[in-house]
């Protein structure tokens, strides 16, 4: 963690961030690639599968604010 916040303080990240995203991501994207084969991405959707309400679209709905005055 102290090495990381040395590279962000330093301009060390942001430099290698710029050379990244000029050279097209490709490490960026080789590990995007990675995480989708990961364990936890497989479970996620096979409970998503399980949430009806997903389904629905109706987990849109309940992620909007309430009206002024809602509830009561």
């Amino acid at each position: 963690m102290k090495q990381i916040l040395k590279d962000i303080q330093s301009g060390a990240f942001a430099k290698e961030f710029i050379e990244e995203n000029q050279k097209g991501r490709p490490n960026f994207d080789r590990l995007r690639e990675q995480e989708k084969l990961h364990q936890v991405e497989k479970v996620g959707a096979e409970l998503r599968e399980m949430m009806s309400w997903l389904k629905k679209g109706q987990a849109k709905k309940a992620a909007e604010p309430a009206p002024a005055g809602a509830g009561r």
